[in-house]
């Protein structure tokens, strides 16, 4: 009740965070940041855990500010070996729900990456974990981290982990459960080069992020070196209400981060998708974002600059060419399908 959530709350100190220990993707969180306000904060993420889990349960813990979130990426094997595979930077964030993902994190020293391994590791082994999983921090601006959770599944943003190291994580949760060991090697990797991933999702930033729906008309999807596309449409796919608004997951590996930025930005210039709204222009105006270019990002940097990345404008030189030749593409795509 409200009284044991201001018992716990003083034992850290206000600002204090509530959220659902039934689930994740910001429902069923609030701040808290006096005691006057416990009681309705409670409230209210007890109805919003409740409908979105089925269970009003809901925890206390110290609300950080100003933080990064940065997790730590494990493979645990049947023969005692449990190994971290470094950092993801996760901080680009709107009403806690990650959009822009990168590894490894610009926050993150080696001596910080062993830490936070070593960390990551220790709790697995704790709970006898087995498989790839994910231990989710928050990391101040003084370099100290708290454990948020474990995620035991891959995560969304697992392909920039997957570039940086060469190691293909789905084929290794199949190879540990089918009782291999993980080799050795895996213990010394170090960050190879520089990945970044964006959310594409079925959404209006010029509009509060509200949903689009409707059919994928035309779809041209970026290609080339170091570009990756995980997607789950094709021309014709219905987009309805019903469902979870990611389209597809754009990925760019660079050989330092400035690079992996362009490549991304390109990327990108080249997709295009018909028939309704994405987020793929907001994504370009993060990319050409002279704070999230120098990594001075923290989970509420998205909050503050959401106007300015979101309103809407005339088009950059690049995105006028890129829309130009998607129409040619999708041009010569209709004349190539007309029977002869």
């Amino acid at each position: 009740d409200a009284d044991a959530a201001r018992t716990a709350a003083e034992q850290f100190g206000y600002p204090v965070l509530l959220k659902a220990a039934a689930g994740g993707g910001g429902k069923g969180m609030r701040v808290v940041q006096t005691p006057a306000d416990m009681g309705g904060a409670l409230d209210a993420a007890r109805r919003e855990a409740k409908n979105a889990f089925g269970d009003d349960s809901v925890y206390v813990e110290k609300y950080i500010a100003g933080p990064r979130h940065v997790e730590i990426q494990v493979l645990a094997d049947h023969h005692g070996r449990c190994v971290s595979l470094g950092e993801r930077e996760c901080s680009v964030q709107r009403r806690h729900q990650k959009m822009i993902e990168e590894a490894p994190s610009v926050a993150v020293s080696p001596e910080l990456r062993r830490a936070m391994g070593d960390t990551a590791v220790r709790m697995a082994q704790a709970a006898g974990y087995r498989n790839a999983g994910t231990c989710e921090f928050l990391l101040d601006p003084d370099g100290n981290y708290y454990f948020l959770e474990m995620n035991t599944r891959l995560q969304v943003e697992h392909p920039v982990t997957e570039f940086v190291t060469g190691i293909d994580l789905v084929q290794w949760q199949l190879r540990v459960a089918a009782g291999e060991a993980i080799p050795e090697s895996f213990e010394r990797l170090t960050p190879r080069g520089w990945a970044i991933e964006c959310r594409i999702t079925s959404e209006d930033p010029a509009n509060g992020f509200l949903p689009s729906t409707g059919r994928i008309s035309y779809l041209h999807v970026p290609a080339g070196p170091g570009v990756r596309w995980d997607g789950g449409v094709e021309v014709g796919s219905e987009v309805g209400l019903h469902y979870d608004p990611m389209l597809a997951k754009l990925i760019g590996w660079g050989a330092d981060r400035n690079a992996a930025v362009a490549r991304m930005h390109r990327a990108l210039l080249e997709l295009a998708v018909d028939g309704i709204e994405t987020s793929r222009d907001f994504h370009l105006r993060v990319m050409e974002d002279e704070e999230f270019r120098r990594g001075a990002i923290e989970i509420q940097w998205l909050e503050r600059r959401l106007a300015s990345l979101t309103q809407a404008g005339p088009p950059a030189e690049g995105v006028r060419v890129a829309a130009i030749a998607a129409a040619l593409l999708a041009e010569r795509d209709r004349q190539a399908r007309r029977p002869n």
